[in-house]
């Protein structure tokens, strides 16, 4: 059973990705997770920076055991792509990136700067670990890094187009050439 600080950083990693973190108020998290009105400020006294610092970093986790969980490249981006798959169906096409939302609302005047950069550093994890995936299959170091980052910027922008159009085409676009890229290469 989740502790009521779990369950409020995992809900505020699900309200951001169909929100944005600047529509994520703790009053939201507080309803969403079932944690107690007091426990806020008692688990998190950096305030909604530490709460939304920490669900983006929740995120990066949670995408990152997927990753190295994968059996091969072809495995990670066909995992990849199914889950997000789900998501969007699942969600009527409002779950996104949480990473991405944070990135996205980089330039508004109430964007905290520490939540930015743990999206920065999520996308930076994630391509190491899709990098390194690339060459455990026998990809050169270089290629795959470059491919780390292709295959990264391809899935959120796909993400960003299906949730737009309410329409999964995109994520299969984008499935479809990746895997010929990994497959030629």
């Amino acid at each position: 059973m989740a502790s009521p600080r779990e369950r409020m950083v995992a809900s505020a990693a699900l309200l951001i990705r169909e929100r944005g973190a600047q529509a994520t108020a703790i009053a939201d998290v507080l309803e969403h997770s079932g944690a107690p009105r007091g426990s806020a400020y008692h688990y998190f006294p950096g305030g909604r920076t530490q709460l939304l610092c920490e669900a983006i970093d929740y995120t990066a986790d949670y995408v990152a055991a997927k990753f190295e969980k994968a059996a091969s490249g072809a495995d990670l981006l066909d995992g990849m792509l199914s889950f997000y798959r789900k998501n969007l169906v699942e969600t009527d096409y409002r779950a996104g990136c949480p990473a991405l939302a944070v990135a996205v609302e980089a330039g508004e005047p109430d964007s905290p700067a520490p939540v930015l950069d743990r999206a920065a550093a999520t996308f930076e994890r994630w391509n190491g670990l899709i990098a390194q995936r690339f060459v455990a299959d026998g990809m050169p170091a270089e290629r795959a890094k470059d491919l780390a980052v292709f295959v990264t910027a391809s899935l959120e922008g796909a993400i960003v187009l299906a949730r737009a159009a309410r329409d999964i085409a995109p994520l299969d676009v984008v499935h479809r050439q990746l895997r010929r890229l990994l497959e030629a290469g």
